[in-house]
């Protein structure tokens, strides 16, 4: 069977993740016990608060550590992708499974990452919001004629129905009220503490670009398909100018969903806390299964589906 990975991003995360498979599997138990940073990786997953753990400096090591260790355990049951994405932060995720990073590359990546966000956004005037229920065009337009206001832009296209437009909050509220205008459902407000995915992040792409200097990318063992561009490496094309690229471009979530689907996969597994990223592919397919690993039985019913 052809297996397509996707790893969650930012938000997802809960308190308590990855604790009930780190009791259970030496595989995620050698993952955590692993983890070197400069705070308890583990003791801030399982414990919280939440309040900690949703501070992107800390969010995105955590779920980063919890995604490998999941990749671990399906790996020892003989589960792996044979092509893979992951939604924002997920891509570095998708980039460890298809062997490009080792664990503690990637964890110092998105370490320094959620720190060089912070920064960037510091003092910043700014908002996300999910707009629900508009075309993608009729979006742009809201954007384009609340930008007189500032910048605005579409951070996030997720799935059919559902984007997400970030920027500086006036001209953020500017395109809420545009789409609001050209018949947009909804109008929701999201709990973040800076315009990600956005022209406003280009210092936090800067750092990165520095960063990515001394970090040695090994070859893809396995196609990943990159936010940016919703297509895996093209000719020209290095993981370093994608990564520094994707933290201030727009996540093509659908576009990257619908080329993986293209390739012939049969199934995909969303690897991490909740269900986002499952609920948003049912809205792009109906036409394969999707599971999703965050736990014991949630690991359980995935291997039983597969080896139906």
């Amino acid at each position: 069977m052809k297996l397509g990975f996707v790893y969650a991003g930012q938000g997802s995360q809960t308190v308590g993740m990855g604790h009930q498979l780190y009791q259970e599997y030496a595989a995620a138990r050698k993952v955590l016990d692993a983890v070197s940073l400069d705070f308890d990786v583990k003791q801030l997953c399982f414990e919280g608060p939440i309040e900690q753990l949703s501070q992107t400096q800390y969010t995105q090591p955590c779920m980063v550590a919890t995604a490998i260790a999941i990749t671990e355990v399906l790996r020892e049951h003989g589960v792996t992708p044979d092509i893979a994405a992951g939604l924002s932060l997920g891509e570095y995720s998708a980039l460890y499974a298809a062997g490009v990073f080792d664990q503690q590359t990637a964890l110092d990546l998105v370490r320094f990452r959620g720190q060089a966000m912070e920064e960037a956004v510091q003092g910043m005037e700014s908002k996300m919001v999910a707009i629900l229920g508009l075309d993608r065009e009729l979006l742009q337009q809201a954007c384009e004629q609340a930008s007189a206001l500032g910048i605005v832009e579409i951070a996030n296209y997720n799935c059919p129905g559902q984007l997400v437009i970030g920027g500086q909050t006036k001209a953020v509220d500017a395109a809420v009220q545009g789409a609001l205008d050209r018949k947009a459902k909804r109008a929701v407000p999201l709990a973040v503490s800076g315009p990600f995915h956005t022209s406003l992040m280009a210092p936090a792409g800067e750092k990165l670009a520095e960063k990515f200097r001394a970090v040695s990318f090994a070859p893809l063992q396995i196609p990943v398909v990159f936010n940016a561009t919703a297509r895996p490496l093209g000719e020209g094309e290095t993981i370093p100018a994608l990564l520094t690229r994707q933290v201030k471009s727009s996540v093509y979530f659908e576009d990257s969903i619908r080329y993986i689907l293209e390739q012939g996969v049969q199934a995909i597994v969303e690897i991490g806390p909740g269900k986002v990223l499952s609920g948003f592919i049912k809205k792009i397919t109906k036409e394969i299964p999707v599971y999703q690993v965050e736990d014991p039985e949630s690991l359980q019913k995935t291997l039983d589906a597969l080896k139906q």
